[in-house]
This record gives C-alpha cells, sequence and structure tokens, in this order.
C-alpha cells in the first residue's frame, strides 16, 4: 500500500490519480486524519507543503515543512518513507549535486522556505533507516493552473491578456521536470532507492528565453521585458543518481508548453 501524505496539492492529487487508474492500493487521507499511534502506513510519500505562497503564510509553511512531519514520523510505522524536498535549496550552491554544501540565510525573508524544507530533511537523516529517502524536486510541469508558479503564470497572462510583462532576466536558467516523470521516480525510489537523497530533476537548464519563445510561438502574445529583480542562482542540477540507478531519461518539457497552453484555454 501507498500512503499519500497532502493527496489534495498538485503533486499528491496527481499521483493518486495514477494509483487509482493502475489499480494501485493507496490511501489518502484528508488533512486532518487522526493518526492512530503505531498505524501502519506502507510506503508513505509525503507530499504536504507550500509553494509560491510560502511569503505570505510563514507559519503554515513550517508546520508543512517540518511540523507535520515529525509527528508522522514519530508514531507511524511504514515501509519506507519518502519526503519530498526541492532542489530550490541549491540556490546560492557550487553545485547541485546531493551532497553539496547548501547555504541559507536567516536574515533573507525568501530563505524560510529553504531552511524549512532543510530542517524537514535534516528530521529524515537523523533516522537511522535507509528507508527513510528525500527527493529534491525541481520546477514541476503539469496541468497546475490554480498555482502561482511562474510558467503557469506567464501562460495565463499570455492567454488572458495577450500579453506577457517579464520581471526577471531573459537568460535566467531553471530546470524543469514533467508531472508524469516525477510520478514515476517516486514509485520508483520509495520502494527500490539505494540512495537516501536524489534529485528528481531533468539536468537540462531551459532559459526564460527559451520558454517566452515557445508561448509566444503558440498564443502570439506581446512580450515586455522590465527592469528585473534579482534573480535567485542555481547550480545545474545533477541527475546521475536517477540516471545511473534506474535509467531515467527526462521528457522534453519544452515540448510540452504548447499542449499546456491548450489544456488551458479549454478551461476558458
Amino acid at each position: 500500500m501507498i500512503t499519500v501524505l497532502g493527496s489534495s496539492g498538485f503533486i499528491g492529487s496527481n499521483l493518486v490519480s495514477y494509483l487509482s487508474a493502475n489499480g494501485m492500493e493507496y490511501f489518502a487521507p484528508a488533512k486532518d486524519h487522526p493518526f492512530k499511534k503505531n498505524q501502519h502506513l506502507g510506503h508513505v510519500v509525503y507530499c504536504i507543503g507550500l509553494t509560491a505562497d510560502f511569503r505570505k503564510r510563514p507559519f503554515d509553511t513550517v508546520k508543512a515543512h517540518v511540523c507535520k512531519l515529525m509527528e508522522i514520523l514519530e508514531n507511524a510505522e511504514y515501509d519506507s518513507f519518502l519526503y519530498l524536498s526541492s532542489t530550490r535549496v541549491y540556490n546560492n550552491a557550487a553545485e547541485g549535486i546531493e551532497t553539496a554544501d547548501l547555504k541559507v540565510n536567516p536574515l533573507e525573508f525568501s530563505d524560510l522556505y529553504n531552511i524549512s524544507k532543510l530542517m524537514g530533511e535534516a528530521v529524515c537523516l537523523s533516522i537511522p533507516d535507509k528507508k527513510v529517502r528525500i527527493a529534491r524536486l525541481s520546477n514541476v510541469i503539469g496541468n497546475d493552473f490554480s498555482s502561482e508558479n511562474f510558467l503557469f503564470s506567464l501562460i495565463k497572462e499570455a492567454v488572458d491578456d495577450k500579453k506577457i510583462v517579464l520581471r526577471l532576466p531573459l537568460d535566467q536558467v531553471k530546470d524543469y521536470i514533467s508531472i508524469d516523470d516525477v510520478i514515476q521516480l517516486i514509485l520508483l525510489v520509495s520502494r527500490k532507492g539505494a540512495e537516501r537523497i536524489y534529485n528528481f530533476a531533468s539536468g537540462i537548464p531551459i532559459s526564460n528565453r527559451e520558454i517566452l519563445d515557445k508561448i509566444k510561438g503558440s498564443t502570439h502574445c506581446g512580450i515586455e521585458v522590465e527592469q528585473h529583480q534579482n534573480s535567485l542562482k542555481f547550480p545545474v542540477i545533477s541527475t546521475r543518481r536517477i540516471t545511473d540507478e534506474f535509467l531515467f531519461e527526462p521528457t522534453n518539457v519544452l515540448d510540452g508548453i504548447e499542449t499546456l497552453i491548450n489544456n488551458y484555454k479549454q478551461l476558458q
């Protein structure tokens, strides 16, 4: 059995849909589900977390990334436990590998997200059990148009306003991975992973310019680039572990942008 914690979120809901469609046994408890002491949860996937709205909800962010996690780990029994973290923790790191030294600064409010995720990771790693693992996810792409995340915001602007106003550098790059790839990696790593930390990423940096070119080609929207704010700096995210262990080959995210645009148009 697979227990999906955070099944109402983007990743959790997609995981549940996949499990249901493939006739796989799962348990997707509600947010306020009262867990019993020593309740056996099978293979646990911890999808609870906040993303774009963490700045508006700092206390909820810490509760989601750390407090609820501790409650489950302290009380539940499980066959394996996979905590979903983020490659955002590599901001300002020299390398995007799982063993890299990571830097955070509590004086920087935007670092609250990284600090809380790393605290969650530290709690997991404090347990001397190799079946408690961490997956650091890069920017996950799929039909998540309720999100305020970067790519979805651009698509909504292009379709709704016929114009995109970019407030970030055109040459800024990020790593993106498809939700379908993430689901497959979750199932593989949660049951068979030999390591304790994995990057879930494509390993292919994509620039804002490349994304805008794809969106403009499909929507013919206007593009305006404003004086940009300082952007986060990320190294290339290493995918060596998932490639060597699971022969992972990422889906081409740029090729899927037109499909996302068409899917959003159908919602109008």
